[in-house]
């Protein structure tokens, strides 16, 4: 089990994160548009994350001064990078009578493994590469995400880890209280994701926030490979029915 922290951000942790933020975008003349994670609310594994090309980075920020909280941890950031086959990114940050500010120049970026510097720019390649479990899970709850906020549902927390379940909160009726979702993922030719067989213990786990569980398989395959399989930044065909409500634990 990974520790993750869901406790809500400080006021000095959003004016970094935002800060952060901006100086990844300045990169950009229209700004990222293939940001991961871009919200300042837990879980936090990374703070940030972003694609560029055929590769993925995670970005945690820390106070050069060690004066500032920061939430999560460096474990996690590495457990995150590992898991989607990416480069788990630092990103000094200073306190400065305008604000914060990254403490290096440039992308502002050290490799947590090495230390030396990263230029996300100069790491892209040509070279096709297989999506991740992790990855393939990750955009599996975005369109289950996405399903329940076209239907006006109020998402609470979702995340991507497969350590970790459920993997949505959600509230489509506030009288009947949250929801939540346990989110898995199928490869072509897989038509449906397996129910986990530890689904009642996950119901059993969480009965005493919600007794209303559903389970969610979201299947792919890729457009441009005959076989079907799923590479990174490449079109992707999805099939997702809907949720399937789970019996309540007893």
């Amino acid at each position: 089990m990974h520790e993750i922290t869901m406790a809500g951000p400080s006021d000095d942790f959003l004016a970094m994160w935002k800060a952060a933020g901006n100086r990844i975008q300045s990169f950009f003349e229209d700004g990222l548009q293939s940001w991961l994670k871009v919200d300042p609310r837990p879980p936090f594994l990374e703070h940030l994350s972003f694609r560029l090309g055929n590769q993925v980075f995670f970005l945690r920020m820390e106070d050069v001064e060690e004066q500032a909280e920061v939430p999560g941890n460096r474990e996690g950031l590495e457990l995150v990078a590992e898991g989607w086959n990416g480069y788990p990114c630092l990103m000094p940050m200073r306190r400065t009578l305008r604000g914060w500010e990254p403490a290096r120049p440039g992308w502002g970026l050290i490799d947590l493994r090495h230390g030396g510097s990263i230029n996300p720019a100069m790491l892209v390649t040509e070279e096709p590469v297989a999506m991740t479990d992790w990855e393939l899970l990750d955009f599996a709850v975005q369109v289950v995400r996405n399903d329940l906020k076209g239907r006006g549902y109020d998402i609470v927390s979702t995340h991507s880890n497969p350590q970790v379940d459920p993997n949505i909160w959600f509230v489509a009726d506030i009288a009947k209280g949250p929801e939540w979702v346990v989110v898995r993922a199928a490869r072509f030719p897989d038509q449906k994701a397996r129910t986990p067989a530890n689904l009642n213990a996950i119901a059993r786990n969480v009965a005493h926030i919600s007794g209303s569980g559903h389970f969610a398989s979201v299947a792919f395959a890729g457009l441009k490979d005959s076989q079907g399989l799923l590479w990174r930044g490449h079109g992707l065909e999805v099939g997702f029915d809907g949720l399937e409500p789970i019996a309540r634990a007893h």
